[in-house]
């Protein structure tokens, strides 16, 4: 293992941005807003191409929706998915957002749901409207994990790289900077590929398979960064050694390929 005097310092970042009396904003809330405000701003002209999935308008409202899955599933996951005993034994603390805690998958579920509501409320075409706004989530993913590192948290395993760092309540050993490998699969990588997908007018065309593409890239992209990072000290490694990251993506993986397969454009549709 490498010397820990050899690892690259951790960059002392305060976690506030900003605190003015009563009023505090951490980076950690700063990436949830750059993620929805900057993800809205481009599903609104995602939603426009042809075939058309939502006015701008609508996805103006749909942007509520998805805020609320993002916060009640991110937390709802966390708590049954993560520490399921400790919020039985304290069920008030499970609404203490504040304190930190949220699961992506839960997060996805939460939004998975918005996207069936809201499309049936407003008789739009669901697997469309999922197309259109899977392809802008990653932008969330790639701020989400810029601050976990700025945080110091969810730090990665062991490791004598030359850019492996020591992180403040990790202990003194020198670790893999895992946040920095995730913000690159699952937000410019992911969002590079989705991309490329969603500009398509032939796959455009194909109902779900920008979706499909999302889950399936993004449970690759978890299962690989969870190589590299510290499994939760609560839980460790579970079944055949993986994670629970892990455990909970490989339905994604299903799910996305499933999609990806039974893609078709809507029936009388010309592709482009």
């Amino acid at each position: 293992m490498m010397p820990t005097l050899l690892a690259i310092p951790f960059p002392a970042i305060d976690p506030v941005l900003v605190e003015i009396g009563p009023l505090v904003i951490r980076w950690y809330a700063l990436a949830y807003i750059a993620g929805i405000v900057l993800g809205w701003r481009l599903a609104r002209r995602l939603a426009t191409l042809k075939p058309v999935a939502a006015t701008p308008e609508q996805i103006d409202d749909f942007v509520t929706w998805v805020t609320l899955g993002i916060i009640l599933g991110g937390r709802l996951g966390y708590v049954l998915f993560y520490r399921p005993g400790h919020y039985l034994s304290n069920p008030l603390e499970a609404l203490a957002v504040w304190q930190g805690g949220m699961s992506f998958h839960g997060g996805a579920i939460g939004v998975i749901l918005a996207i069936i509501l809201f499309a049936r409320r407003h008789r739009l075409d669901m697997l469309a409207l999922a197309d259109r706004t899977t392809a802008v989530v990653p932008i969330g993913l790639f701020f989400g994990r810029l601050a976990n590192f700025i945080n110091g948290e969810l730090w990665g395993r062991p490791t004598d790289v030359p850019w492996a760092m020591v992180f403040p309540h990790a202990g003194p050993e020198p670790r893999h900077p895992s946040q920095l490998y995730q913000a690159g699969l699952e937000g410019l990588a992911l969002f590079a590929l989705l991309m490329a997908l969603v500009w398509n007018p032939a796959i455009r065309a194909k109902r779900g398979f920008v979706a499909g593409a999302f889950l399936a890239g993004y449970g690759v992209a978890r299962l690989v960064g969870e190589f590299f990072r510290q499994p939760d000290a609560h839980l460790g490694f579970l079944f055949a050694g993986a994670t629970m990251g892990q455990l909970l993506s490989v339905p994604m993986v299903l799910v996305g390929a499933w999609l990806m397969l039974r893609a078709r454009p809507a029936r009388g549709e010309a592709v482009a």
